[in-house]
């Protein structure tokens, strides 16, 4: 495992919590603010079993419900009703029909963290939580939306609850590994219900260095219902280990891996063989089942008390900003750069608002400069029906919000200027490609 687990005594340490919200499994790690190192909660009691059934089940006939390995246990010894897929029925937004009533079903998905997170109370106190970081597979706009609500069903007193994909956790998570693990590329070899590997490499000759995540998918791999005929049961293993074994010989072409995880369930039956001593060769390699959520611990600490790592990396995700925003300005009698977004933060939650003088004439420009290596490019925002005014007499409110990971949205409205030019009430809304 990563790190085994700590029974700790409560305190009064303000507390982040990692939540990994998975579709089969969650998970729940914490870290106090003074950064040590994170602590994932166990769902047996002195055990390092980490998985939490992301199910819900309703006893038959009474409004009781139970959650996780509870919830399995009495739906198959008490024939309660058992629901499943609690996170695709929350992202579909269908209600969910259990017996003879309908549910929400992002209200049954809030019940379930709710209840989950009284695996907590054996090491810290609610009102110890400062900080809430969730972690999904896929953080769509619509997961987005679901979090979001899960976030407020929680009624938590924490400062910030914030959202993050797999990706994100495991690049937070190798960013506080020792330096030389991840030297070179980073490789995950995840088996849950399919196969799927991720690659993360650095681009060491920008500034900040560029760090990318490429995953592929295997859904042909799918998780195997073992045989109960014990010769049956080794020729399934067998061919497994050979089909395993091409997926890392692909994975391992044109890279330089220092690095290896195997996570989930699928793994545990220990049938890699040959697989594993290819993939042991000149790398380290290393299984457990709570790099996300311990990654998720990470990411809100950087998000709390940005380190130096913050500033000499960046990651470029499906879902970041891929380029910086920003304008040309005459400030303090000199031409400058004026910063009005940053690449390397979630489309989602890049917003800002500021206001400035428009020197002359009715339009204003935007500098997008890629990370990725591009030119600079201007995007210029004509401002029609804008009033002639002197030079320096007409003041603007600009807001810039992004409404795709790609394209910006761009709210412009004429301030005037005091007493001597009165606002005209225009605005203007465009879309900025970026």
């Amino acid at each position: 495992m990563f790190q085994k687990e700590t029974i700790v005594k409560k305190n009064f340490k303000k507390i982040i919590v990692g939540y990994d919200l998975g579709k089969t499994f969650s998970q729940i790690s914490y870290c106090s603010l003074d950064g040590e190192g994170p602590e994932t909660v166990s769902a047996v009691a002195g055990t390092e079993q980490y998985n939490i059934p992301t199910v819900l089940c309703k006893r038959s006939g009474v409004s009781q419900w139970y959650y996780g390995k509870e919830a399995v246990k009495h739906a198959r010894e008490e024939g309660g009703i058992l629901v499943e897929d609690l996170v695709t029925l929350a992202e579909r937004g269908e209600e969910v029909l259990v017996e003879d009533s309908t549910f929400d079903p992002v209200a049954l998905l809030t019940l379930f963290v709710k209840r989950s997170l009284s695996l907590l109370n054996l090491h810290v106190s609610a009102n110890q939580i400062e900080a809430f970081m969730f972690t999904v597979d896929e953080l769509t706009p619509r997961m987005v939306d679901v979090l979001g609500k899960v976030a407020a069903g929680l009624q938590l007193s924490a400062e910030q609850i914030c959202f993050q994909n797999h990706l994100e956790s495991f690049y937070y998570y190798v960013l506080n590994q020792n330096p030389e693990l991840w030297k070179q590329d980073v490789m995950i070899f995840e088996y849950n219900r399919f196969m799927k590997t991720m690659c993360l490499e650095c681009n060491r000759r920008t500034t900040p260095q560029v760090i990318f995540i490429q995953q592929k998918d295997y859904p042909d791999m799918q998780r195997l219902v073992w045989s109960s005929e014990e010769a049956a049961r080794e020729q399934q293993k067998q061919e497994l280990d050979s089909r395993f074994l091409a997926v890392v010989e692909g994975a391992l072409t044109g890279h330089t891996t220092s690095t290896a995880y195997l996570l989930g369930e699928g793994f545990k039956e220990g049938w890699a063989k040959e697989s594993l001593r290819r993939l042991c060769m000149n790398r380290r390699v290393f299984q457990g089942n709570n790099l996300y959520s311990k990654g998720a611990c990470f990411a809100m600490l950087e998000r709390i008390n940005p380190s130096e790592k913050s500033r000499d990396y960046v990651y470029l995700g499906e879902e970041k900003l891929k380029s910086n925003i920003g304008m040309r300005v005459f400030r303090r009698g000199e031409d400058s750069y004026f910063a009005i977004l940053d690449a390397g933060i979630n489309w989602y939650e890049a917003r800002t608002e500021f206001e400035v003088i428009l020197g002359r004439g009715n339009q204003i420009s935007f500098r997008i400069t890629p990370l990725t290596g591009a030119h600079a490019i201007e995007k210029p925002v004509v401002l029609e029906g804008l009033p002639a005014r002197p030079e320096n007499t007409t003041r603007l409110k600009i807001q810039v919000e992004m409404s795709a990971v790609n394209q910006a949205t761009v709210t412009v409205e004429d301030l005037g200027f005091g007493e001597l030019f009165p606002t005209s009430g225009k605005g203007w809304t465009y879309t900025i490609e970026v």
